[in-house]
């Protein structure tokens, strides 16, 4: 009998340590739900260029979060400031870094915010397939071309060479950071440009009226080309040292010069502070954006670079 209730004091011990360990890991997981059980929205908009990374994150990121909504807008990346500093969006996608004055506005609504460096692009200048005549321009001649008030309307106008063949202009509009770093880049300021040719937030509508139009020009970035090589041709720039084509080679190395520029997005604190699914989205894109950045078509950062995001938004 002694023996009897020997054994069943041991069980009932052995139940209250099971007991025991199973309410702890169930408070453990009321308090750190798992990363699944992440909802909300986020707002993310700006630049056309980023676009292609960001909507792969949100693809990625709505795998293993498929209660959080990412929604990823192309208002270019001065249409996504103007919503970023008004407080519209949780993330801005940039080709660009903010100005002065887009800082001043977000200082006086009390936005405040972290720059995250994400890859690099090398701006493509590109024309139509069938074009023989031409696998490279000098900067003078896209200032030539693109200058405000520019009368150039026909090919042989840039070199006598070139065929009577009408030239017909693609390019993002005013609210893109691409416009603005090919502006400055090639005629010396920004925003500073003829005004007669195709306009687009949408690179995609680009690319469509440049392989459809035999004398066309345009320009947008790289990862727009590699997507759609098979319908376009990139031509070299040559800034003085020879004709370089770009390439993640010359993009990556620097000597394609002088359109390989840096790539951004702007992350309100507010919202990484208070919205965990922003946290962890931001997370994220630091932890797989090298890859990313790479699959779509730029040219990734340094491993270090994404570890240093990452300490920043901790």
């Amino acid at each position: 009998m002694a023996n009897t209730k020997k054994i069943i004091s041991r069980v009932s011990m052995s139940l209250v340590t099971v007991l025991s360990l199973l309410i702890v890991i169930a408070c453990s997981a009321i308090e750190e739900p798992e990363q699944g059980n992440l909802s909300g929205t986020i707002e993310i908009d700006g630049s056309s260029t980023i676009y292609p990374v960001s909507e792969a994150v949100a693809e990625e990121f709505g795998k293993l979060h498929k209660n959080v909504r990412v929604n990823v807008g192309v208002s270019g990346t001065g249409g996504g400031f103007k919503r970023f500093y008004a407080g519209e969006t949780d993330i801005s996608d940039a080709s660009r870094p903010m100005k002065p004055g887009e800082i001043d506005k977000a200082n006086d609504n009390g936005i405040k915010f972290h720059e995250l460096k994400v890859g690099t692009d090398g701006l493509s200048v590109i024309v139509n397939l069938s074009n023989t005549w031409t696998d490279c321009l000098t900067v003078s001649e896209l200032k030539k071309i693109w200058e405000p008030n520019s009368t150039i309307k026909n090919w042989n106008q840039v070199r006598s060479s070139f065929p009577d063949q009408k030239m017909r202009l693609y390019g993002p509009d005013t609210d893109s950071g691409t416009f603005d770093y090919f502006t400055e880049e090639i005629n010396g300021e920004v925003q500073a440009s003829r005004s007669d040719y195709t306009a687009s937030a949408d690179d995609n509508v680009l690319v469509q009226g440049i392989s459809g139009d035999k004398g066309s020009l345009g320009y947008f970035g790289y990862a727009y080309y590699a997507e759609n090589k098979d319908k376009l041709k990139v031509i070299g720039i040559d800034n003085g040292d020879g004709c370089v084509v770009p390439s993640a080679n010359t993009i990556g190395n620097g000597s394609y010069k002088p359109l390989s520029r840096p790539l951004f997005i702007y992350v309100n604190a507010t919202s990484l502070d208070k919205q965990p699914e922003v946290k962890e989205f931001v997370k994220f894109y630091m932890e797989h954006g090298k890859k990313l950045v790479d699959e779509v078509g730029y040219i990734s950062l340094a491993a270090s670079v994404y570890a240093e995001n990452l300490n920043k938004i901790k």
